[in-house]
């Protein structure tokens, strides 16, 4: 195991070489951001869906999945630690009515590590909550109007009991601390009578450091409802909580320089916020799922799932965004996986699992009367490795977020996935003493 582990720092160590922003979309500029993927590259693969639960994968999304049956494999007396890590890239294509660029961005998604204690099973790890990365600017007829910078984010550190309740029946909660910062500045372009660009400009900076308590319940049901079809059900849901704000507002006067952008700073003063701006409470709405299943154990499963969020009720008067306002969104997934033959001693290819799945999911932003959707399709291998049940999880999503409509941004993606999810027997009773 402590192999695996060297190996998974330097996994870790290259993705954060290689990073670039956590996000380069435009829609990152509302809220506090753009949300991430709460989930591992196998729930991603099948398009997001967090029902489905084994001995030998982690699933971020429902803590229930923590607990379980102890392997026979393993004599009936445990089942493996299970430590996994992800990182992915997104290729986007911007596209306008009148233009299009393209961007990309390379990530660390997540890493958990899950501990089975008898019926119990406890999950820790952390894992990116939103990123803020965009620069865009505004223009009147040739004239550079307006640009607007932001980057940053929040993390999620979590700490999950899961407790199996009958051979059928577990249920779980995470307890999650969110915490980061969220920076942007604003510059108006200013102009003389003769249509030059004035030498002094002033940029609006402001920095939010948020951070809050939270938490999400968990409940999943498995039972074989013939000799070969088992069901599958799970729901979650995640209270309505506050995250706390520390707010700074600073205005500089700058200079740019008219052929490379760059901005040199003349001087700075801080502005003193009143007192309602400098600390605001943000409210994350509640959310909440529901999805169920069928599947033959160690062949195959497909499956579906309802979410639904009270965008809506989402509010911050410092990060108030003009142009927008927020709806309650939904997604709905569907995906499932298939294995040819997890016990093929002659093909290795009849042992790996292939995963796809599709989504569809309105994500509450509203801006300019457009609501911003987005569908996906998404494609999946889990490939086996050493001789506990560990592997390497690919995983291809391809889709759209946003419309050409009303001057917005549509997006175009492909994110590429990889993770690693490795098992190991930590605790083994004694035969001998």
């Amino acid at each position: 195991m402590i192999k695996k582990l060297l190996f998974v720092i330097i996994a870790i160590s290259a993705f954060n070489i290689q990073a670039q922003e956590g996000t380069t979309s435009p829609y990152s500029f509302y809220g506090i951001g753009s949300l991430k993927f709460k989930g591992t590259v196998e729930n991603r693969s099948m398009g997001g869906l967090s029902i489905y639960t084994d001995s030998i994968h982690v699933n971020l999304r429902n803590p229930a999945s923590y607990a379980g049956l102890n392997l026979t494999s393993f004599g009936g007396q445990n089942r493996p630690v299970k430590f996994t890590v992800g990182g992915s890239n997104s290729s986007l294509k911007l596209k306008t009515d009148d233009a299009e660029e393209k961007t990309a961005s390379t990530t660390f998604d997540y890493m958990a590590l899950a501990i089975p204690m008898g019926k119990f099973g406890i999950g820790l790890g952390l894992l990116p909550y939103t990123s803020v990365g965009y620069k865009l600017e505004s223009y009147n007829g040739d004239d550079l109007t307006n640009r607007y910078r932001g980057e940053g984010g929040l993390n999620k550190a979590f700490l999950s009991l899961g407790y199996q309740i009958t051979r059928d029946l577990s249920i779980g909660i995470d307890a999650n601390y969110d915490f980061g910062n969220i920076q942007n500045s604003s510059i108006v372009f200013l102009y003389d009578t003769d249509g030059n660009l004035l030498q002094y400009q002033s940029r609006e900076e402001n920095r939010s450091d948020l951070s809050g308590l939270n938490y999400n319940f968990g409940l999943s049901f498995k039972k074989m409802i013939s000799s070969k079809l088992e069901l599958i059900t799970g729901v979650t849901f995640a209270p309505e909580f506050n995250l706390t704000s520390l707010n700074q507002r600073a205005f500089s006067s700058i200079i740019i320089n008219p052929f490379t952008g760059t901005e040199t700073v003349q001087n700075t003063i801080d502005d003193t916020l009143s007192e309602n701006e400098n600390e605001t409470e943000l409210t994350i709405p509640s959310k909440f799922s529901i999805g169920a299943g069928l599947g033959q154990p160690k062949k195959w499963f497909l499956g579906a799932e309802y979410t639904s969020q009270k965008t809506s009720e989402f509010y911050n008067d410092f990060l108030g965004s003009s142009g927008s306002v927020y709806e309650d969104g939904s997604t709905i997934s569907i995906g499932g996986f298939i294995i040819p033959n997890y016990k093929s001693l002659t093909s290795y290819w009849k042992r790996v699992v292939y995963r796809a799945g599709v989504k569809i999911e309105n994500t509450g932003l509203n801006i300019n009367s457009e609501t911003i959707n987005e569908f996906g399709i998404s494609f999946g291998v889990g490939l086996p490795v050493g001789r506990v049940f560990s592997n390497t999880n690919l995983g291809l999503e391809i889709g759209k977020r946003g419309t050409t409509n009303n001057n917005l941004i549509q997006e175009n993606f492909v994110n590429f996935q990889l993770s690693l999810s490795l098992n190991d027997r930590w605790f083994e009773r004694r035969k001998y003493d």
